[in-house]
C-alpha cells in the first residue's frame, strides 16, 4: 500500500512542478528554483522533492528508527542528537535521489539478484543486533515481511547510487603534491595514529577430557527425555540449563536465522529435524546442544537449543599449554610458523592463511590480551603461550608501524589515503551541487 501511496504521489507532484515554467533555470540558497515556490504546497507526509521523486516523511522516520536503535539512542534523553540525525538523513537521501537521477540518465541498472543479497544482508545484521526476530520487528515498528517487501525499493536505489558514485570517482587519483598540500591543510585536525602490528598466531584449544564429555552428553540425553516426558519444558531447561547467555533467558530461542548463519554442525542438524522434534546432543565448537526446529520458512529457520560445555579441569590446561610450549621451541622461522599455523592451528578462520591476523590496533583489537603482551614482544620471535578464553596462543610479529601525532614519515600511506578520501568527497559534493542546478529540489520544512 505504501508503495502504490508513493507512485501516485509522485503523479500528483509531477502535475504541479510542470506549471513552474522556468522552474529548473536558477536555483537560490535553498536549492529551489526561482519562480517555482508559489506552485508548491507543503502536504502533510512529504519530507521533500526530487525531480520527479517524492521522499515520504514516513521513509525518513523508518531510516531514523533504524539509526536511533542501530546507536541506541535514547528518545527522552537524546532529543537533539535525534533531532540532528534526523535532518542528516534527510540532507543524505535528497543528495541519493540527485544522484539516481543522475544514475537513471546513464542508465545505470543494478540485477534483482543484486538487490536481494543486500537486502538479505540488511536483515540479517538487523537480527543480529537485536538478538530475534520479536524484538527486530518491535524496534522496526512492522513485521520483518512488511519491511523487506518496502525496503526492497530503497536498497535498489542506493545500489544504483552507490554504483553510480562509483563510477564517477574511480578516475580520481592524487599526487604527491595534492598529498602534502594535505597534510599541510590539516595537520592540525589528523587525529593521532594508533600503534599497530602485523601479526600471526596459532591456537591450541583447551580441551576437555573424555570423561566430562561423556558425563555432558549423558546428562543432556537425559534432559531431552524428561522434556518428551513432559517431566520439564523446553523453556525451563533452556534457562536452568543452558550456557548459551544470549538465548537462555528465552528459553533458549534463537529466532528466525538465515541459512549459513549459524555454526555448520548445528544447522545441518537443524534443517534435518522435523518441526518440533528434539534432537541427540549434536557437537559444535561451542559445546554440545539439543535442538528443536520450530519453523522453517524457505532458506530461514527458527530454533531452540540448550547448549552446555564439558567443563574444563586443571589437567586439561596443562595438557594444552604444554603442547603449545612444545610446539613453540621448534618455530624458529616464520617460513615454519605459517607452516606449522596451517597444519596445526585451531582456529578454522585463520589456519589456511598460516594465522594471519593482518594488521591490528592492539588497543582495540577484539581479543585484549594480544594488546597486553604486544609491546613486550619481539619482532620475528615466535612468542607464548598467550593464554585467551579461546585458548592458547602462539604469536608471531611480523612488523610495527609507529602511533603518535601524523606524520608524514611514518604515517605516509595512511595520509595519502586520507587526501585521495577528502578529494573524493569534494569532487562528489561538487558532482551533486552541479545536478541541482538541472533538478528540482524542495524540502519541506
Amino acid at each position: 500500500m505504501k508503495r502504490f501511496c508513493k507512485i501516485v504521489c509522485i503523479s500528483t507532484f509531477t502535475f504541479l512542478f510542470s506549471q513552474a515554467g522556468e522552474a529548473n533555470t536558477t536555483n537560490d540558497e535553498t536549492g529551489v528554483p526561482v519562480g517555482s515556490r508559489s506552485h508548491i504546497q507543503n502536504i502533510d507526509g512529504i519530507a521533500a522533492v526530487v525531480g520527479d521523486k517524492v521522499i515520504l516523511t514516513s521513509d525518513i522516520n523508518q531510516s531514523l528508527a533504524m539509526e536511533v536503535f542501530r546507536l541506541k539512542l535514547d528518545p527522552r534523553r537524546d532529543q537533539k542528537k535525534i533531532a540532528d540525525l534526523k535532518n542528516q538523513i534527510l540532507q543524505s537521501v535528497v543528495d541519493r535521489k540527485v544522484v539516481l537521477t543522475m544514475a537513471e540518465l546513464d542508465s545505470v541498472v543494478v540485477s534483482d539478484k543484486e538487490v536481494d543479497r543486500a537486502l538479505d544482508q540488511q536483515v540479517d545484521n538487523i537480527l543480529a543486533q537485536a538478538g530475534s526476530e520479536e524484538a527486530a520487528e518491535k524496534a522496526l515498528g512492522q513485521p520483518l515481511r512488511s519491511f523487506k517487501r518496502e525496503y526492497w525499493f530503497d536498497i535498489k536505489d542506493m545500489l544504483i547510487t552507490q554504483k553510480h558514485q562509483q563510477a564517477l570517482l574511480s578516475k580520481v587519483s592524487i599526487n604527491k603534491t595534492s598529498v602534502l598540500r594535505f597534510y599541510q591543510n590539516y595537520k592540525d585536525s589528523i587525529p593521532a595514529f594508533p600503534t599497530t602490528a602485523k601479526i600471526r598466531h596459532l591456537l591450541i584449544k583447551i580441551t576437555p577430557s573424555e570423561e566430562q564429555v561423556n558425563k555432558t552428553q549423558e546428562f543432556l540425553r537425559k534432559l531431552r527425555q524428561n522434556i518428551l516426558d513432559k517431566k520439564i519444558s523446553f523453556e525451563e531447561a533452556a534457562r536452568t540449563y543452558s550456557q548459551d547467555p544470549g538465548s537462555k533467558t528465552n528459553g533458549g530461542s534463537l529466532g528466525f536465522v538465515r541459512r549459513g548463519g549459524l555454526v555448520v554442525p548445528y544447522e545441518a542438524a537443524a534443517f534435518t529435524l522435523s518441526l518440533g522434534e528434539i534432537s541427540s546432543p549434536v557437537k559444535s565448537e561451542f559445546g554440545y546442544h539439543i535442538i528443536e526446529t520450530q519453523e522453517i520458512r524457505g532458506d530461514r529457520i527458527k530454533t531452540r537449543h540448550v547448549l552446555m560445555s564439558p567443563p574444563i579441569t586443571d589437567k586439561d590446561e596443562s595438557k594444552a599449554y604444554s603442547k603449545a610450549a612444545s610446539l613453540k621451541d621448534s618455530l624458529l622461522t616464520l617460513a615454519l610458523f605459517i607452516r606449522s599455523a596451517k597444519s596445526r592451528s585451531m582456529d578454522e578462520q585463520t589456519a589456511e592463511s598460516g594465522g594471519s591476523l593482518g594488521w591490528i590496533n592492539p588497543d582495540t583489537y577484539p581479543i585484549p590480551e594480544f594488546g597486553m603482551v604486544l609491546g613486550q614482544i619481539e619482532e620475528n620471535v615466535c612468542a607464548g603461550p598467550v593464554r585467551t578464553e579461546m585458548g592458547y596462543h602462539l604469536l608471531w610479529v611480523e612488523s610495527t608501524k609507529p602511533g603518535g601525532p601524523a606524520s608524514l614519515d611514518k604515517h605516509w600511506t595512511e595520509i595519502e589515503t586520507m587526501a585521495l578520501n577528502n578529494k573524493k568527497g569534494e569532487r562528489f559534493r561538487a558532482l551533486v551541487s552541479g545536478a541541482r542546478q538541472s533538478i528540482f529540489v524542495h524540502i519541506n520544512n
